[in-house]
C-alpha cells in the first residue's frame, strides 16, 4: 500500500471550518467533504468510503474536545496508520498550544500548527510525529522573543570560521537538527529530577441478574514522567499478583512506546528498558482478562473477581408492579500492599495516614445509571437513601450519584426505589376529566339499563372488572421496567488485575550525561476507573 494523505480538515462543534492543510493532489474542499460526512447515520464510523466522488475517497474522522477531524485520501492506504496519524496530530497540538484544545487556540497559533502539519507529514507521506523530535523542528514563540519584538542579532565570525572548508571545523546541519533519539531532546536539563509511573485501569464487566460475572477485562495504560538531565536509561520491573512468573500469560495484547527495548520483554516478560522522551509520555497499554478461566466451573472461579462496588436491581416491585429497586453494596477489596481495612464501622475503614494510596484506597465518584425504556413518560416517586437522583426525559435515563463523604462515612448499602409512569392510558384519555358525568368527549351517556337489578351480580362484575385492570395494569407496567443498569466510580490506590510496578532502577553504566550524586525522586501512583463499565443485566 502507497497511499498518502491527501488533505487535513479539522471543524468546530458548529461545524465552522477552523483549519484545512492539504498535503498533496487535489482532495474535495472543506465544504464539499463536510456534507457527505454528515449525510452518514449516527454513529459514524472512523473510516467512511466515498464511491460517488471523483475520484472515490475515504474519510477518517476523529472527534477529540468538540473538534471533528477529517483525512482524506483517495488512494489505497493502511487505515491504522491514518488513525494513529490522526491520534498524534491531536497530542502534538496538546502539546504545543495547550490543552484542552479549543478552535481559538488553533486560530491564533496557525503559524505554529502550520508548522506541525508540515513537519508531521511530508508531501503527503508521515513523518517525524514524536513531540520531543518536534521540539527541535518547530519554531515557537517565547517569552524573550516577544519582549524584544523578534529582534535578531547578526552572526558573529568565529575563530572556525563559517567559510572553511573543513568539514571537522564546523558541525554539519543534519546533526544540528536531527536528534540521536526521535523521540528524545537533545541536550536535556532539569534542575529537579523525578520520575514518576502512574497506572490507570478502566474496567468492563457484564453481569447476569443474578450477580455472576460473564465477562470482565481490565484494560491497563501505564503513563510515565521523566524529568532527569541527560541521556537516563531506565529499567521499570512489573509485578503480577503472584509474582513474576506468569506474568506472559496474564497481559493480553502489549503494547509500548518505540523507545521500549523488544527483545528485553520478550526474554523477561514484566521489564521494560528504555530510554524514555522527555516529560510526559504512554510508556505501555495492555489487557487483562479478569476471568481466564474456560471450564465449566464459573461457580467456582468467579469469586476471583474482587470489584470495589456490587450491584443489584429488582423490577415489578409494588400492588401494581410500577415500582423498582436498585441497591449498591461497597465492597472491602485488595489494594495492591494491603486491603481496605474493616476499622471505622460499616465495613470501610480508612486507618491509613495518606489515603489513595496501595494501603488504604479511595472509593470516588460512583454514579449509578439506570437507562429507562422509551415507553416511561415519568418517575413520580424517586427516592434515594443517599445522594441525588435525577431523571432526564430526554436522555430516557436515571442517574443516582453518591457523594463521597458518604462513601467514607462508614455506609456499605446504599438503596434507591423509584415508580414508573407509562403513557396515558386510552380508557383514562377518552374519561370525563371533570367527573361529572357531561358528554364532554362526544359520547352518549343515557341510562337506558332496568330500574331493578341483582346486587351480588353487579358486585361480581365490578370485582371481576377491578381484576382485570389489575393484571392488565401489572403487564403494563413490566413493560416500563429498566432492564440493566450501570455504575461508574474511581478508586484510587488500587488495581482491579493486580498488577504493581516493583522497581524504577536508572542504569548508571549506559546512563549518560546523569552526574553519579544525582538520586531521581519516584513515585508510582494506581488508579481504576470504571465509567459505566460495570454493568448487570436483568
Amino acid at each position: 500500500m502507497n497511499g498518502v494523505v491527501e488533505a487535513l480538515r479539522i471543524y468546530d462543534e458548529h461545524k465552522s471550518l477552523v483549519l484545512s492543510h492539504t498535503y498533496t493532489s487535489r482532495p474535495l474542499s472543506a465544504t464539499h467533504l463536510l456534507p457527505l460526512y454528515l449525510e452518514h447515520p449516527e454513529p459514524r464510523p472512523n473510516l467512511i468510503y466515498l464511491p460517488n466522488t471523483n475520484p472515490p475517497t475515504l474519510v477518517f474522522s476523529l472527534i477529540h474536545a468538540n473538534l471533528l477531524f477529517l483525512v482524506t485520501t483517495s488512494s489505497e492506504v493502511e487505515p491504522l496508520l491514518v488513525l494513529e496519524f490522526l491520534h498524534r496530530i491531536v497530542d502534538s497540538f496538546e502539546e504545543f498550544l495547550g490543552a484542552p484544545l479549543l478552535a481559538h487556540k488553533i486560530e491564533s497559533n496557525y503559524d505554529v500548527a502550520a508548522q506541525l502539519l508540515t513537519e508531521m507529514c511530508d508531501a503527503g507521506t508521515v513523518n517525524t510525529t514524536e513531540p520531543n523530535a518536534l521540539r527541535d523542528l518547530v519554531e515557537v514563540e517565547g517569552f524573550m522573543e516577544k519582549l524584544l519584538g523578534n529582534f535578531s542579532l547578526p552572526n558573529l565570525p568565529t575563530k572556525s570560521g563559517f567559510g572553511s572548508n573543513n568539514p571537522s571545523s564546523s558541525p554539519s546541519l543534519l546533526a544540528q537538527t536531527t536528534p540521536a533519539l526521535p523521540w528524545r531532546r537533545a541536550n536535556v536539563r532539569h534542575t529537579s529530577n523525578e520520575l514518576y509511573a502512574d497506572v490507570v485501569e478502566t474496567l468492563s464487566v457484564t453481569m447476569a441478574p443474578s450477580g455472576r460475572p460473564l465477562a470482565a477485562f481490565s484494560n491497563g495504560t501505564i503513563a510515565f514522567t521523566s524529568k532527569v538531565s541527560g541521556v537516563p536509561d531506565i529499567v521499570v520491573t512489573l509485578t503480577g499478583p503472584s509474582g513474576n512468573h506468569n506474568l506472559n500469560s496474564l497481559i493480553e495484547l502489549p503494547v509500548f512506546h518505540p523507545c521500549v527495548r523488544l527483545a528485553r520483554w520478550r526474554e523477561q516478560p514484566g521489564l521494560l528498558s528504555f530510554i524514555p522522551p522527555d516529560g510526559r509520555f504512554i510508556l505501555a497499554g495492555y489487557e487483562v482478562d479478569l476471568l481466564p478461566f474456560t471450564d465449566a466451573k464459573l461457580s467456582k472461579t468467579s469469586s476471583s473477581l474482587k470489584l470495589p462496588v456490587s450491584l443489584e436491581i429488582k423490577t415489578g416491585l409494588g400492588s401494581s408492579g410500577s415500582d423498582f429497586e436498585v441497591r449498591i453494596h461497597i465492597n472491602t477489596v485488595l489494594g495492591a500492599v494491603s486491603s481496605f481495612n474493616s476499622r471505622g464501622g460499616g465495613g470501610r475503614g480508612f486507618g491509613a495516614q495518606h489515603t489513595g494510596t496501595p494501603a488504604s484506597p479511595v472509593l470516588q465518584d460512583l454514579v449509578v445509571t439506570v437507562p429507562l425504556p422509551a415507553d416511561v413518560r415519568n418517575l413520580s416517586e424517586i427516592r434515594p437513601s443517599k445522594g441525588d437522583a435525577n431523571y432526564n426525559p430526554g436522555d430516557r435515563a436515571l442517574e443516582w450519584s453518591i457523594p463521597n463523604k458518604d462513601l467514607t462515612s462508614g455506609g456499605s448499602y446504599f438503596g434507591l426505589r423509584c415508580t414508573v409512569v407509562g403513557q396515558l392510558a386510552e380508557e383514562d384519555v377518552e374519561s370525563d376529566p371533570t367527573g361529572f358525568g357531561f358528554n364532554t368527549m362526544g359520547k352518549d351517556y343515557s341510562y337506558d339499563e332496568p330500574y331493578q337489578s341483582s346486587a351480588p351480580e353487579k358486585e361480581k362484575t365490578v370485582e371481576g372488572t377491578s381484576d382485570e385492570k389489575d393484571a392488565k395494569r401489572v403487564a403494563q407496567n413490566k413493560a416500563l421496567m429498566p432492564s440493566s443498569a450501570a455504575v461508574s466510580f474511581a478508586v484510587k490506590g488500587w488495581l482491579a488485575s493486580g498488577i504493581k510496578v516493583e522497581s524504577i532502577v536508572i542504569d548508571p553504566r549506559k546512563s549518560r550525561g546523569l552526574g553519579d550524586t544525582v538520586k531521581p525522586y519516584k513515585g508510582v501512583k494506581y488508579l481504576t476507573v470504571s465509567k459505566g463499565g460495570v454493568e448487570i443485566r436483568c
